[in-house]
């Protein structure tokens, strides 16, 4: 049996979403909330493996958005984050499908 479950998964992704809010607020940094997003393991197991491969990928251009201090053309940080909070209400839907 395994030790993941669609509750599990779904305070993740809770979890997951009050750490996007703190790093709008300034109280979390980018590698906090990637560090976190990473260590997610019942979310990635939980979700269709196409969530888990946009989940990375957006993962990775907010790590590099975080090398720049201003608003790049290649790394919007704030949109970014939209896509991100886009990405976290799908995910959401997805596993109240699943439910």
């Amino acid at each position: 049996m395994s030790s993941t479950s669609p509750t599990n998964a779904k305070q993740e992704l809770a979890a997951l979403q009050h750490s996007l809010q703190q790093l709008r607020q300034g109280h979390l940094s980018v590698h906090q909330l990637t560090e976190q997003a990473h260590r997610l393991q019942c979310l990635h197991t939980e979700l269709p493996e196409r969530f888990v491969t946009v989940l990375h990928g957006l993962l990775n251009r907010l790590e590099s958005s975080a090398l720049f201090s201003e608003e790049s053309c290649s790394f919007s940080q704030v949109d970014l984050l939209d896509s991100f909070e886009m990405w976290l209400d799908k995910a959401g839907l997805q596993l109240s499908k699943a439910a």
